[in-house]
């Protein structure tokens, strides 16, 4: 099988309104990366779109997306696993690059979530549940992880302001992210008013433990060696992928102080990648929720159960700690498009290896790790990258 590497990055800026078409905003993140990696349409051989279809007035959009940016009459797949859409879609191009099948293919993920109201996207949010036995009864996202952190909160002793530190450190560096929605400090007091960051949403959850809805895109572009050498001065090889599921009804998880996709997918990734937690240099978790950013540290093995709230007190997880998660703001800060979510983290996870993440750069950073989730933790995928 060939070394597959990621060779062009792109993304839109997310904002909570965009006033343009799907193509329109897919072309935003598609012209970045096909400048990135400096090659034409010619040299792609085939398409991997990927968005949450239920938020899409277009029926089929990939067909309508490949079209417009005249990437026909290459193949174009059309991948959908809920918010980790896009990771899955890598994994798919990663596939079809490492087994010669194709020599370059792009993964272009996107999505306006502001087509539909508020009320409209929550209902489709929970229908990401089994409509027979639980959605029906009123659970959506926010309540489905409130469960979680309630389960946590029984089990490790974790309080509110524990969650609330996550918040402020994605707050710390969502302020130098131009690409993102929310740029405004955020500090603890924030949290002890109603009218802020306090505001009740799902016990134990408040408003600042929760990410916003977005519009926006991502793209990907990833080639075999030979095409990435070719093409690409600073190519970032795929060294581990990983994929898991799970039960689609909370009552058929053993636990919920956790995801076991999350655990699962990165045992996979570490395998494959013949390293441990301890190698990674800096990590995009999937922190739609505070408390999923919590349950991802410990999945990932970056702290022990129970012992990530003492990392991210301790400031581990910031630019300079032992191991920096969501250092471009992460989701509470950037917004959750939900098809674009996973090529958003794989772009500030190449720019790090590549050393061109500008005020975020870690120093001298060799293995990098991308956590994404879809749905409340029915889909998990986890990949590592590391640089020559």
């Amino acid at each position: 099988m060939s070394r597959v590497a990621v060779i062009g990055v792109g993304q839109s800026t997310f904002v909570r309104s965009y006033p343009g078409s799907i193509r329109e905003l897919a072309f935003e993140a598609y012209s970045e990366a096909m400048k990135d990696a400096n090659i034409q349409n010619s040299d792609v051989d085939a398409t991997v779109m990927c968005s949450a279809p239920e938020y899409d007035k277009q029926r089929s959009p990939a067909g309508v997306v490949a079209e417009y940016l005249g990437l026909n009459p290459q193949p174009t797949f059309y991948v959908e696993t809920l918010c980790s859409s896009s990771s899955t879609g890598l994994k798919l191009a990663y596939s079809l690059v490492a087994s010669g099948l194709h020599d370059c293919v792009m993964v272009l993920g996107f999505q306006i979530m502001s087509q539909l109201t508020s009320n409209e996207s929550q209902e489709r949010m929970g229908r990401g549940a089994d409509i027979q036995w639980e959605s029906t009864f009123g659970t959506m996202m926010p309540a489905y992880y409130a469960l979680h952190a309630q389960a946590h909160f029984a089990r490790y002793g974790t309080k509110p302001e524990d969650l609330a530190n996550i918040r402020v450190k994605s707050a710390t560096y969502g302020v130098l992210n131009d690409r993102a929605v929310y740029r405004k400090p955020v500090a603890h007091e924030d949290f002890l008013d109603p009218q802020k960051m306090g505001g009740p949403v799902a016990s134990p959850l408040r408003v600042g433990d929760c990410c916003a809805n977005a519009d926006g895109s991502s793209c990907i572009i990833v080639a075999n060696e030979e095409k990435a050498k070719r093409f690409c001065k600073k190519p970032v090889w795929i060294l581990g992928v990983g994929a898991a599921s799970a039960s689609v009804n909370m009552v058929g998880r053993e636990s919920l102080s956790g995801l076991a996709v999350g655990i699962e997918a990165g045992k996979q990734a570490y395998k494959m990648a013949g390293i441990t937690p301890k190698h990674i240099d800096v990590a995009e978790v999937h922190d739609c929720f505070t408390i999923a950013e919590m349950m991802a540290i410990e999945n990932l093995g970056f702290a022990e159960a129970g012992g990530g709230p003492e990392l991210v007190r301790a400031k581990e997880t910031y630019k300079e700690g032992s191991i920096p998660v969501n250092i471009d703001g992460g989701l509470l800060s950037k917004g959750h498009p939900i098809g674009a979510t996973g090529g958003s983290q794989v772009r500030t996870i190449v720019r790090q290896l590549r050393d061109e993440a500008d005020n975020i750069q870690v120093k001298d950073p060799m293995f990098g790790l991308v956590h994404n989730i879809g749905g409340v933790g029915l889909y998990g995928s986890v990949t590592i990258f590391g640089r020559e």
